[in-house]
């Protein structure tokens, strides 16, 4: 039997309980009292909760509380905790994407992608501490997946190199959003962006960080650029958009490699 050849059904027992969930093909169980939740409200009351408190907050019985339940009851809806955190992150990608831009646009496109992805990471800073257990297989996760390919529908590239630009992209925009969430945690317990970036350290760094020891970071120190100390001479402006710029880069210079090559065939 061929994959095109699987049912619904087999489908649903080839994925995690969550993830068959979040496409519909399990019914949550009928014994028990009279239905009265629903899996959205369970997942959209969780995610009020580990956005207001963080992921350790989150539990059946915090969930259950919340609605006026007992967590038993949340278990006829979703068998597990697990599963429950595989419908967060899916309902956590649930928001409008910008429309669609002409072919030419492609290196706007790919950037609405990447800010667009950070964005998840500051608006629910738990995202980021649910590990990576796999790819991504629901549907609102794979939406995500399905916008970050729309700018490359017609470069001249196969699907591996399709999925390996988006396998660069979204890990810079993972690494990019989790240090924005931590500066938004640290501004919000009181610190500050300038004490995240170090400036205040700016004096003692350049006391103790001696060049014999340091030989290649010393004189970066001493320049203000480690500590990000303002001296009017930093050409980069925002790290995260020089960095996304020699991403995109990259992509277009291998996009111009590949189209002399064919030419010359």
């Amino acid at each position: 039997m061929s994959d095109q050849d699987i049912t619904l059904d087999e489908a649903a027992k080839a994925l995690p309980a969550g993830a068959a969930l979040s496409w519909g093909l399990v019914k949550p169980a009928q014994r028990g009292p009279k239905r009265e939740m629903s899996i959205e409200q369970i997942v959209q009351t969780a995610i009020d909760i580990a956005d207001k408190d963080g992921l350790a907050a989150v539990s059946m019985g915090r969930i259950a509380s919340a609605l006026g339940f007992t967590a038993m009851s949340l278990y006829r809806y979703i068998p597990s905790k697990d599963d429950l955190l595989i419908l967060m992150q899916d309902a956590a990608c649930n928001f409008p994407l910008p429309p669609e831009r002409p072919a030419s646009e492609w290196r706007e496109g790919l950037r609405e992608y990447v800010l667009g992805t950070i964005n998840v990471f500051r608006e629910h800073p738990w995202y980021g501490d649910i590990p990576i257990l796999g790819i991504p297989i629901t549907p609102n996760n794979l939406r995500i997946v399905d916008w970050a390919l729309r700018p490359m529908r017609d470069m001249p590239l196969n699907d591996y190199e399709k999925m390996s630009f988006v396998l660069l992209l979204s890990g810079y925009a993972r690494s990019c959003g989790m240090i924005q969430r931590d500066i938004d945690r640290a501004v919000q317990a009181g610190s500050s962006e300038r004490e995240f970036g170090g400036l205040n350290y700016t004096a003692a760094l350049r006391l103790l960080v001696k060049q014999e020891q340091y030989p290649d970071l010393q004189p970066v120190i001493m320049s203000g650029a480690y500590t990000e100390e303002n001296n009017g001479e930093n050409p980069v402006g925002s790290d995260l958009d020089f960095g996304l710029d020699r991403i995109l880069d990259g992509i277009e210079q291998y996009l111009n490699q590949k189209q002399h090559a064919g030419a010359g065939q």
